[in-house]
């Protein structure tokens, strides 16, 4: 099947894939710009935990503050490289986690510095990775860095924070 250009344009402005990912992947499909995106999405996150094991020493610190002043975050989103860590997609993930922690003060990025046992109904007593997300709760934060990576092709880590309250 012959896919033209501009189907190609607008899977990659969907995407944020390659243009020969989404040439294939539109090849793929026969032309269903539904099924190449979950597609794309799949190879993606495949390729993301490749990944997983590489080293993230770039990156940024993001900052949000929250109420006035009253709550303020920070946090370190970590890439593989500095390219990354400038791109749209990596700065818009960092802002995402700040808002998330000035509105649920999650105890600790994953479950190694979580504490406690049982089932935890509480979001703000979830681990940061874990806490479905503020603005999709049909997501987790770890889906966020998860998709992230699979479109920026690199290894993201949410490193740490710190968050802090007004009278707290």
């Amino acid at each position: 099947m012959d896919i033209s250009a501009d189907r190609v344009k607008e899977l990659r402005e969907k995407s944020g894939a390659g243009v020969m990912d989404c040439k294939r992947a539109l090849q793929e499909t026969s032309g269903d710009m539904e099924r190449a995106m979950w597609l794309l999405r799949e190879q993606g996150l495949a390729q993301a935990s490749k990944r997983a094991g590489r080293e993230a020493s770039q990156g940024i610190v993001e900052s949000y503050v929250h109420g006035g002043g009253r709550i303020g975050v920070l946090v370190e989103v970590n890439c593989e490289t500095d390219f990354v860590a400038r791109t749209p997609d990596f700065r818009e993930l960092a802002h995402d986690i700040a808002m998330q922690i000035a509105a649920t003060d999650p105890a600790a990025v994953d479950d190694d510095g979580a504490s406690g046992d049982g089932e935890v109904t509480d979001p703000s007593h979830l681990p940061l990775l874990k806490q479905p997300f503020i603005k999709d709760p049909s997501r987790t934060i770890a889906d966020l860095v998860r998709n992230t990576a699979a479109k920026t092709r690199e290894n993201i880590v949410v490193r740490r924070f710190t968050r802090f309250e007004l009278g707290a």
